[in-house]
């Protein structure tokens, strides 16, 4: 691109089957310049998620304007990690045959996490990236969790504790563990109530030998201390706390809470 032609702006779009969110960045200040927030629940159930998007490419001229750089981001259950020395891009399907349902006509991508070793395999909404396509022309796209776990790693240096990190979704939560720097676990649970949600962990926190009395829990995504998912918490892990988002909230003027929210689209 000829220098003359850069907008020095970036978009990034997470997409979901419930709605997205996308925020405008300034690159050249490396800031967040604007976010919305769609959700489709309120839509008539019999239109297409194409049209959904179609809409609100008509809603938000912002979607419509030129940048330098598009990133869609996919936010679904339907990923896993895969350590470098055991990955072969021919066979993705096989790595995700074992947490979800895998038909033939799937199309896999991964993402490569090199400075961890390791790589995103996911299924992503073709139907969408097709929309984009018509849309954009060309454009990047990346599963969520892989940006969620490399700014967790990233922020696990030297630490020598095992950590255990909680990402709310809406219907779904990841767990991820966390020690130096390496990933000893990630998994998507489905969850209703809280009482689903403490049994996961503390599941999960068994199977790791992590004592409740001992490891530090923290949460992030759409979780605030008011929540009852806090509350159970806190009941059960003496060591919970709600993710330190104030290096994120440099960049832009939103709230801890919406930082924590959205602590995905803001970090891409």
């Amino acid at each position: 691109m000829d220098i003359t032609e850069k907008k020095y702006k970036k978009l990034s779009i997470q997409v979901s089957l419930s709605g997205l969110s996308f925020c405008c960045f300034d690159t050249l200040n490396n800031t967040v310049s604007l976010f919305r927030e769609i959700h489709f629940d309120n839509f008539d159930k019999n239109l297409k998620i194409e049209e959904l998007f179609a809409n609100a490419f008509e809603e938000y001229p912002e979607l419509n304007e030129k940048y330098d750089n598009i990133l869609v981001i996919h936010n679904n259950t339907l990923s896993t990690f895969v350590p470098e020395p055991l990955f072969d891009e021919n066979y993705l399907g096989s790595y995700l045959q074992y947490n979800t349902k895998v038909f033939e006509t799937d199309f896999f991508a991964f993402d490569e996490i090199s400075n961890y070793g390791i790589n995103a395999v996911y299924i992503p909404y073709v139907n969408m990236n097709n929309f984009f396509i018509d849309k954009f022309g060309s454009f990047d796209y990346k599963h969520a969790n892989s940006i969620l776990v490399t700014k967790l790693l990233d922020a696990s240096k030297n630490i020598d504790t095992k950590k255990m990190i909680v990402h709310f979704n809406s219907g779904h939560f990841e767990i991820i563990v966390i020690q130096n720097q390496k990933l000893l676990l990630f998994n998507s649970f489905e969850y209703q109530t809280p009482e689903d949600f403490i049994y996961y962990m503390l599941f999960t926190a068994e199977q790791l030998h992590m004592n409740p009395e001992n490891f530090p829990l923290e949460l992030i995504g759409n979780i605030t201390a008011e929540s009852p998912f806090y509350k159970i918490a806190y009941k059960y892990i003496r060591n919970v706390s709600l993710i330190d988002v104030e290096d994120l909230r440099w960049n832009n003027y939103f709230s801890e809470a919406e930082n924590r929210n959205h602590f995905i689209l803001f970090n891409s």
